[in-house]
């Protein structure tokens, strides 16, 4: 992937963690509480992998992102720019 056609700026992204807390609910208490052998454990062990894949990419896109001179905004929810009438 190369972006050096774009310009270089702030690109909002999830947080890290929110990639780790949906891997660990699924690792450490979904899966353990299926069959190995069941249609569900696959299908959740295939979202596993998918989440893998997905942190990965992010992380690759921030680290070529960063090399051509932009920034990277982790974001922790979708409220930050909300006026407060429309967070509750």
């Amino acid at each position: 992937m190369t972006l050096s056609s774009a310009p270089p700026g702030e690109v909002p992204v999830p947080a890290h963690i929110h990639y780790e807390l949906v891997l660990q609910i699924l690792e450490q208490v979904s899966l353990p509480a299926l069959s190995p052998n069941s249609r569900g454990y696959q299908q959740l062990h295939s979202a596993v992998i998918h989440l893998r894949k997905a942190l990965r990419l992010q992380k690759q896109f921030e680290e070529e992102w960063q090399l051509s001179g932009g920034s990277v905004e982790y974001r922790w929810s979708l409220n930050r720019n909300r006026p407060a009438s429309q967070t509750k």
